[in-house]
């Protein structure tokens, strides 16, 4: 490592924080055998205000294939997503990219 005082660039390590805000984080919904899919279609529009072809795309991969991303962002905010998934009675969890 250089340092500042003999003209070279100084390099500092990142906090281990940093590394952690670099991780994404997903909201996944699985699919379920209580939900109408209308009823999810209108929860992605209601809650995530994702236009109707949208929300039918994800409600259509939640059906045929289990489960599907449906939002991505820090680990803060996706544990608000779940929650509020969970509060629609959907199911729903997160996981770390």
């Amino acid at each position: 490592m250089s340092s500042a005082a003999d003209g070279g660039v100084e390099i500092l390590e990142a906090p281990a924080e940093a590394a952690e805000a670099v991780h994404q984080w997903v909201t996944i919904v699985w699919d379920d055998p209580v939900n109408l899919m209308s009823y999810v279609t209108y929860v992605f529009q209601e809650y995530f205000k994702y236009p109707l072809e949208k929300a039918e795309e994800l409600m259509l991969k939640v059906h045929h294939e289990g489960k599907a991303v449906v939002s991505t962002g820090n680990r803060e905010a996706m544990e608000k997503d779940v929650l509020a998934m969970q509060g629609y009675n959907l199911w729903a969890s997160m996981e770390q990219m």
